[in-house]
């Protein structure tokens, strides 16, 4: 009896492992750097959101700016995330303001790269206006590690697959 008990428990602590191993290779890690355009004003808050083939929201991937107060601001990811309330499903940085620059480490899932899947990056600074896609590119293997161009508060972005 004991040693089936203890084989039962071995058991489950590998399948455990295993699926946690396995839940770490489904993704890359990625090297994003941001660089904003030179502006005057408050830091800009960023949304980084993995877009579906059919153009809705997927995910978040990371968001720069940590007072929950003003993500309303973020109106159309807004709309995404208040929906389901939850914690986001992604770190969070400090904004970053006009001139500035940060790096951050996203996780893009395996199975979205090359499917038809986007990345989306929104930028708002307060009292200024709301880009809802100061950047968007198609996930692809090549993108992943590309210079990418703003058309609002973002100057470029350089991503860095890991």
């Amino acid at each position: 009896m004991q040693n089936r008990l203890k084989t039962s428990i071995v058991i489950v602590l590998i399948s455990f492992l295993m699926f946690s191993y396995s839940k770490i290779l489904d993704t890359t890690n990625v090297k994003c750097m941001i660089q904003m355009t030179d502006y005057d004003g408050f830091g800009a808050y960023i949304i980084i959101s993995l877009i579906n083939p059919e153009g809705d929201y997927e995910s978040t991937l990371f968001v720069q700016g940590k007072d929950k107060e003003w993500y309303n601001e973020l109106s159309k990811w807004w709309r995404f995330y208040g929906k389901i309330r939850n914690n986001i499903d992604a770190i969070t940085g400090e904004t970053v303001s006009g001139g500035e620059r940060t790096v951050s480490l996203i996780k893009i899932p395996n199975d979205k790269i090359d499917k038809g899947y986007s990345v989306r990056f929104e930028s708002s600074v307060e009292d200024q206006k709301y880009y809802i896609e100061d950047i968007q590119f198609d996930l692809t293997s090549e993108n992943i590690n590309n210079k990418i161009e703003g058309s609002g508060f973002i100057h470029y972005i350089r991503m860095i697959s890991n």
